[in-house]
């Protein structure tokens, strides 16, 4: 008997990572934390070993009046304060086209709405072949195909795959859904170029002529990126969409703030015409209504109080951790070269990924745990999460690694 809907996939979910972090803390009990090497995590930590919450923002919460933090927020869709403030800190005036803003559950919701309200089922959504696994569990519960385009042609973007992927889809149905990460990809570390964007914008023009086209991009790292506010300049480039392309912007709070378990973020939504930015915004605020009712009021009253009244400390504190992340990607890249050590071309961010095939991954990942190195496997990779890992521990990591890898190849 069935007591749940037929076209649902039953298969228990199996989360890599936290099965792994589990392993890596019964590894630090029984050998202390010093002979491990924890690189799982996929939270900023600090040099102590402690996950960082900065002070601007947490401070800015608990000074806010307990009858703020309780009440509900002004609209399903977020208070306007918020919203405004949300796009003009991650647009930061590089676009002109028309929007709006609908707040989230944290970029995770922007990324599920845009995915379940913008395809039927049975129709294929396009994504990066290394990607966030739950990408993939999103399309699975809406019963969505998945067509999946390969990240790199060497050390750049490998755009003919795309291209190819897109062209591919669109023998299928009359609508593209893409997601592209970017800046700072997980698990990769990638940044598209000027150039690349400028292909990007330019190839799917050519596919609006005939069918519509959404670009889901989810900017969750974006306020980590090493280039900061020269990070966002690629948003002006979506300004010369065409009419039948719709960019959806996932952002993240969980991030930029360091507020992974207060749950929100925003979807803004952009396009060159009022009408069909309107289109995308009904449906998403009737989809906000219909899932979660309403976004943590305190998490939003604090983004906004932050930014108007923190904003130089925030950004102090902030851009200390921005780079503290660089020493630890440059540390790492700079070993991984000197010893052979392959890793997916790395800009910025949070994680690196080392390139392999994974049948060489799951040996690789039992052998590096045997010698008490933790670390998430991947679409073909294996990816090391230097946001948790102090300069200490990164420091002769490469090394270790490519030691492990040569004993099994």
């Amino acid at each position: 008997m069935n007591f749940v809907k037929d076209s649902v996939n039953q298969q228990p979910i199996v989360d890599t990572v936290f099965t792994i972090v589990a392993k890596a803390k019964e590894a630090k009990e029984k050998y202390g934390a010093d002979q491990v090497v924890d690189a799982t995590i996929g939270s900023l930590y600090n040099e102590e070993g402690q996950l960082v919450a900065l002070d601007s923002v947490f401070n800015s919460l608990k000074n806010l009046d307990n009858k703020v933090l309780a009440k509900y927020a002004a609209s399903f869709t977020g208070n306007p304060t918020f919203r405004q403030k949300a796009y003009d800190w991650v647009l930061d005036g590089n676009s002109h086209l028309e929007h709006e803003v609908v707040a989230t559950p944290g970029g995770t919701g922007a990324v599920s709405m845009t995915i379940q309200e913008c395809l039927d089922e049975g129709q294929t959504v396009i994504l990066p072949e290394i990607a966030w696994g739950s990408y993939a569990l999103m399309a699975q519960m809406h019963n969505l195909e998945m067509a999946k385009y390969s990240l790199f042609e060497g050390d750049h973007f490998n755009i003919a795959s795309f291209k190819e992927t897109c062209l591919e889809t669109m023998k299928k149905q009359n609508k593209l859904v893409i997601v592209i990460n970017d800046p700072c990809h997980n698990p990769t570390g990638y940044s598209l170029t000027h150039e690349e964007w400028d292909e990007v914008i330019t190839f799917l023009n050519e596919c609006s002529k005939t069918h519509a086209v959404v670009l889901l991009n989810d900017i969750a790292y974006i306020d980590f990126s090493s280039r900061q506010k020269e990070a966002k300049t690629y948003f002006g480039q979506f300004d010369k969409i065409s009419d039948n392309v719709i960019v959806v912007v996932s952002f993240s709070l969980s991030k930029s703030m360091t507020s992974y378990g207060l749950r929100c973020g925003a979807a803004i939504i952009l396009g060159q015409k009022k009408e069909s930015v309107n289109q995308v915004k009904i449906v998403f605020e009737k989809n906000a209504r219909a899932t979660w009712s309403n976004i943590n009021n305190g998490a939003m009253e604090t983004f906004v109080d932050v930014l108007d009244n923190h904003g130089e400390e925030y950004d102090q504190e902030r851009l200390k951790y921005v780079k503290l992340l660089k020493e630890r990607g440059d540390i790492f890249t700079t070993e991984a070269d000197e010893v052979g050590l392959k890793y997916y071309p790395y800009k910025e961010g949070f994680f690196v990924t080392l390139a392999m095939d994974n049948e060489t991954r799951d040996k690789y990942h039992e052998a590096l745990m045997a010698n008490n190195i933790f670390t998430v496997k991947v679409n073909l990779g294996i990816r090391v999460a230097i946001c948790s890992l102090s300069v200490e521990k990164t420091k002769g990591l490469a090394k270790k690694m490519k030691d492990i890898l040569d004993t099994i190849q």
